[in-house]
């Protein structure tokens, strides 16, 4: 008997035609019987597709110490959120290195709500009410109960809007409501994984169905997990895993946008300060294929010669008509230097760029 968790939608995934497969202990799809060149077009060509990610962990901080709590805990500066906002930001060990990372939102003042990544679920809310201990704070976790939707492309806010009275026009980029959604509560925010204009949906699990199916019969193209990757990559999203790990601090990463040192103390900070001066020893980049073929994972990167590093994310991808890449390469070799991909044994050349690799559409 599989250990793999389902969402409540898997039957509903099956009768599609998804192709199911383990991922970060569920069975979800990875892509549906049309295949994910059409899933990704129909997220990048003007219409909406519908997402299943609710393998994402929901954890609930409440508490009058919440502020100082996640303060101390996260990387970003979590007292300049007003009610209604998102933040993405990070859990760092004292090392440094990342835990996971995360997007905090703030209810009130006392009550704020994390989403945190799949396969750091467990690890994460481990961590957190550990350092609980010490504030007067409690941390739920409240992903067994949540369904988590996301809903991307230009058509996403006219198929959503059937099904909630919430003013989704009122709701900008990084910022969120609570309302009705279908038949029962839940919380929007204008935000995704993907570069484009949507929103991530939080409900209840006995709803999950009824809004798949309402948003489904709104035109909404069910994606799975192959054109979610295929979409964030091109927009040089981070993925645990890849980007970031317990192996590197924000500084390799270029995440210190969102580690505010000057906010006081938080888990890591002193660890990040020293780095930051001594230098790192990769750092993170964006390439673009100049000759034929798809940077993956693990493919070793060249400068001049001599190997530097190793792509962490690589596709094809159509918009761009190119293979591209986030790589981590030495330090002396971020800016200088010939550069190429070693694929199947060949150096392809290559030119470093920036992100996104496409235009994001993000509603701002």
């Amino acid at each position: 008997m599989s250990d793999l968790l389902k969402t409540p939608l898997f039957d509903a995934h099956v009768a599609l035609g998804g192709k199911i497969v383990p991922f970060a202990g569920y069975e979800l799809p990875v892509q549906y019987k049309d295949g994910a060149l059409k899933e990704y077009t129909a997220v990048r060509d003007g219409k909406a597709g519908i997402f299943d990610i609710t393998h994402m962990g929901q954890v609930r901080v409440e508490g009058k110490d919440a502020l100082a709590f996640l303060q101390y805990v996260t990387t970003n500066d979590v007292s300049k959120l007003v009610d209604g906002q998102v933040q993405y930001s990070a859990l760092l060990n004292e090392q440094g290195t990342f835990i996971d990372d995360i997007t905090t939102y703030k209810i009130s003042d006392e009550a704020y709500y994390l989403c945190v990544n799949a396969a750091n679920r467990h690890k994460d809310v481990a961590h957190l009410q550990e350092e609980a201990a010490r504030f007067d704070v409690s941390v739920t976790d409240e992903s067994d109960d949540t369904t988590l939707l996301a809903l991307q492309g230009a058509k996403a806010q006219a198929a959503l809007q059937t099904i909630t009275d919430l003013d989704l026009e009122g709701i900008s980029y990084y910022r969120f409501a609570r309302g009705k959604i279908g038949s029962d509560q839940g919380l929007i925010s204008r935000t995704g994984y993907t570069g484009e204009d949507g929103f991530e949906i939080y409900i209840p699990n006995h709803i999950a169905v009824e809004v798949w199916d309402a948003l489904l019969a709104q035109g909404a193209v069910p994606v799975g997990l192959a054109a979610r990757d295929m979409l964030r990559t091109e927009m040089g999203y981070a993925l645990y895993g890849h980007e970031i790990s317990d192996a590197v601090t924000p500084v390799e990463a270029k995440l210190m946008w969102i580690t505010k040192l000057d906010k006081g103390d938080f888990i890591g900070k002193a660890a990040v300060e020293a780095r930051k001066a001594e230098g790192a020893q990769k750092r993170l980049i964006a390439l673009k294929l100049t000759g034929r073929g798809i940077p993956r994972e693990h493919y070793p990167v060249f400068v001049d010669g001599e190997l530097s590093g190793e792509v962490t994310s690589g596709m094809h991808s159509p918009l761009a008509g190119a293979g591209v890449a986030l790589a981590y390469v030495k330090p002396e070799h971020v800016t200088d230097g010939n550069l190429t991909v070693e694929i199947r044994g060949k150096q392809i050349e290559a030119e470093r760029t920036t992100t996104p690799f496409v235009r994001s559409n993000v509603r701002r």
